[in-house]
């Protein structure tokens, strides 16, 4: 992989330049910098044009004068990583230890602990890897999406907490599925998705029996499944029957699972999995989507990208209210896109 950034020191010198390919010692002294993520090229451009941009001085100039840095984000230091992957991996391999409940509640406390005191309130999906495993993953980012969220609806800081070990436990049932239903690489059958879908009442009742979980967070694991519409399950609750964690969680774990590849599909891009949440809207709570959209930053300033018009352009500022319609800087002219605002920037996008 390639990195689709420069790395640079305090005082502005270029350790590492954009597009490189990593190798094992800069990774070591990237971490031992505290540096416990970056940006690589994905996607279908080329990483040899993209690594090639030079950024004329007219258009450095544009971007120095209009660059707004992103909101404060979700950072997890390589220690807080570790403790985590390890800490989930041990929930999920171990449902039934006297010591589950205790490692589940340390999760969500360096998980809170992070989100509070980064004073976070956007999150970037791509720096939260935590596991190379799918579902320890694919946990930890539901639960470090959904406490985001939660935090932009306006919950308190112990219905985050509530809401963090519910999302970090939203899939323990999988534990109970078997693996060749749970890994199978293409389309499952009948039998087997009914199967699947007992994983949110398994789940419940492997928190109920320890007694330690409350009310909220059993709800929101039997219930991230159920649809606003009545069309989910395992009951078909609608609309206000449902919890509140389980509609965030909902929103986190679709999103979350559009945007990774698994064995039996390719990951969609960031534009498109947050198009098909919305399109989704009479499945979910809107205004847990509006707030999710408030959350998740897609396209992090400095990042460059390619618009339907042919040119490519750095990204300069984001609006909260737009996530997929930042305001960008045309490599080659200097034009500044707003692509939230102008009309006359309508018909553009990003690729």
């Amino acid at each position: 992989m390639k990195i689709d950034q420069a790395i640079i020191d305090q005082t502005g010198r270029h350790l590492i330049k954009r597009g490189a390919q990593l190798d094992d010692f800069q990774i070591e002294y990237l971490q031992g910098q505290g540096i416990g993520g970056i940006y690589i090229v994905e996607g279908e451009a080329d990483p040899e044009e993209m690594a090639a941009i030079q950024i004329p001085e007219h258009t450095q100039k544009v971007i120095e004068k209009t660059r707004v840095p992103d909101r404060s984000k979700v950072t997890l230091s390589e220690d807080v990583k570790k403790r985590v992957g390890e800490g989930i991996q041990y929930v999920f391999t171990n449902p039934d230890a006297e010591g589950f409940s205790e490692a589940a509640e340390s999760i969500s406390n360096d998980l809170m602990d992070t989100i509070m005191s980064d004073d976070a309130v956007a999150v970037d999906i791509n720096m939260l890897k935590v596991s190379d495993e799918y579902t320890f993953r694919h946990s930890v980012d539901v639960a470090t999406i959904a406490m985001i969220v939660g935090k932009k609806y306006g919950l308190g800081r112990e219905e985050v907490h509530e809401l963090g070990t519910a999302g970090l436990l939203h899939d323990v049932g999988k534990s109970k599925i078997p693996n060749e239903v749970l890994n199978k690489p293409s389309q499952l059958t009948d039998a087997e998705f009914e199967q699947m879908k007992m994983h949110s009442t398994l789940g419940y009742r492997i928190l109920q029996e320890k007694g330690t979980f409350s009310k909220g967070i059993l709800l929101g694991v039997l219930q991230h499944h159920e649809k606003v519409g009545g069309n989910g399950y395992p009951v078909g609750l609608k609309g206000d029957k449902i919890h509140i964690y389980a509609k965030i969680i909902s929103v986190a774990d679709i999103y979350d699972a559009l945007v990774t590849d698994r064995p039996y599909k390719k990951a969609f891009s960031k534009r498109t999995a947050m198009e098909m949440v919305l399109a989704t809207s009479q499945d979910l709570d809107v205004a847990v989507i509006q707030s999710f959209m408030r959350s998740v930053i897609l396209f992090p300033v400095d990042a460059i990208v390619e618009l339907s018009n042919g040119e490519k352009a750095k990204v300069v500022e984001n609006d909260p209210d737009y996530p997929m319609r930042p305001t960008v800087v045309s490599i080659e002219s200097g034009r500044v896109y707003d692509l939230s605002h102008d009309l006359n920037c309508a018909s553009i996008i990003i690729l």
